[in-house]
């Protein structure tokens, strides 16, 4: 019995040795990985539209008025967010204040991208890739906070310093970033077209105007 219990003690022993090394050695959990998904879908979702539509950017319709979009965003008279399955995907798209953007519906939909996000001695740091956005365009990555009313938002890197970057001529890019903490269900990674050409630093610019929500990807 004394033997067998000196064996337990010297496993317990070497178990917590195990993991103070671990600690000691920058050991964090598995790295957190998602799929960014369009934001036309999951703000459709999230809000229960009844049809799956884009706040962030418009098609153009002879019949409609000036009027606030489901997501606050006003737009003048002959445009309206597009319906993604009722509007042809040729659509060229405008923002709120009826001035083409310079592409189709189908191109604004066919954006995707990856994103990892890991911490290791207390850095947390976001690596994304993303193809099919539009060629040499501005971009930023902002955080989406769900646990306050209204939704808040923040640079990525939590200083709008490092959060922004520049597509390649074939619409792809990748970005590294250092977070402020790790993101958990109550956040989401915003990727932001910034159709002016210019990113606008802590601030997400004037949303539907200048600058687009166009995928988003929310840890589970």
């Amino acid at each position: 019995m004394q033997k067998t219990h000196e064996r337990r003690l010297n496993l317990s022993i070497a178990v917590a040795g195990l993991l103070i090394a671990s600690v000691g050695s920058g050991f964090a959990a598995s790295p957190l990985k998602l799929e960014f998904v369009t934001h036309a879908a999951f703000f459709s979702a999230e809000t229960k539209q009844p049809k799956t539509l884009d706040p962030q950017v418009f098609v153009e319709d002879a019949s409609a008025t000036e009027a606030t979009g489901p997501q606050g965003i006003k737009h003048v008279v002959g445009v309206r967010p597009p319906f993604i399955d009722q509007d042809p995907m040729t659509s060229k798209l405008f923002n709120a204040e009826h001035k083409p953007l310079g592409f189709d519906l189908q191109s604004w939909l066919s954006a995707t991208g990856t994103v990892t996000i890991a911490e290791k001695d207390g850095k947390v740091t976001l690596d994304a890739t993303f193809k099919n956005l539009q060629p040499n365009a501005s971009y930023s990555l902002f955080e989406n906070h769900f646990d306050t009313k209204p939704i808040t938002f923040t640079p990525m890197d939590g200083v709008g310093k490092t959060n922004s970057f520049t597509t390649k001529a074939d619409g792809t890019a990748g970005v590294t970033v250092t977070l402020p903490s790790m993101p958990t269900h109550v956040n989401a990674v915003l990727l932001i077209y910034n159709s002016s050409g210019q990113p606008h630093g802590m601030e997400r610019g004037h949303i539907g105007t200048d600058a687009h929500h166009q995928i988003i990807a929310r840890p589970e």
